[in-house]
């Protein structure tokens, strides 16, 4: 069987929690890394919603792609799946992905699913930065999640100045 890609745009980056025999940027065009996706659990409740990252439709997104071996497809796929499908506001697609040396890829991606009651839609830096500032669920406070995703790009050289507005916003005081 032959091997795989799965491209990354937050946690999964970092934290892939598979497998693989090779990792690298990539950039990802027509969707952009974004607080998209409402968070009834993890970084919000039901009542008081916070936001985590979804790839929403526009842009380019830069990530990471892992090349996966083709013997591990089915297990690897099997552990993406419970990990982002929980609620079912992602869909898992396959998208051609730019890696740093030239080569194009195909990579398995998971897009928001902007038909999902979860969907937030397109928000400003400053109104995504009030709904995190005030948000928090069962992993911690929102504002905690965006500031170590900010921190964690960095380390990694990668820059989302979107998302680096909504933290320096959420820093500030809140009315």
């Amino acid at each position: 069987m032959d091997d795989f890609w799965v491209f990354g745009y937050g946690s999964l980056m970092w934290r892939p929690g598979f497998d693989f025999v090779e990792a690298t940027k990539g950039r990802l065009f027509g969707y952009r890394r974004a607080l998209c996706i409402y968070s009834w659990v993890h970084r919000g409740t039901q009542d008081k919603p916070g936001l985590v990252l979804g790839l929403d439709r526009g842009g380019s997104c830069t990530g990471m792609v892992f090349r996966v071996d083709g013997a591990n497809r089915d297990v690897v796929l099997a552990y993406l799946r419970e990990r982002e499908l929980v609620t079912n506001v992602y869909l898992e697609r396959t998208a051609p992905v730019h890696l740093p040396d030239g080569r194009r890829i195909t990579a398995v991606c998971y897009v928001a699913d902007q038909y999902h009651e979860q969907f937030a839609g397109h928000l400003s830096a400053d109104d995504a930065a009030r709904r995190v500032s005030v948000s928090e669920g069962r992993s911690g406070h929102n504002a905690d999640y965006v500031a170590s995703t900010v921190e964690h790009l960095k380390e990694m050289k990668i820059r989302d100045h979107w998302l680096e507005d909504v933290a320096r916003l959420m820093d500030r005081p809140r009315r």
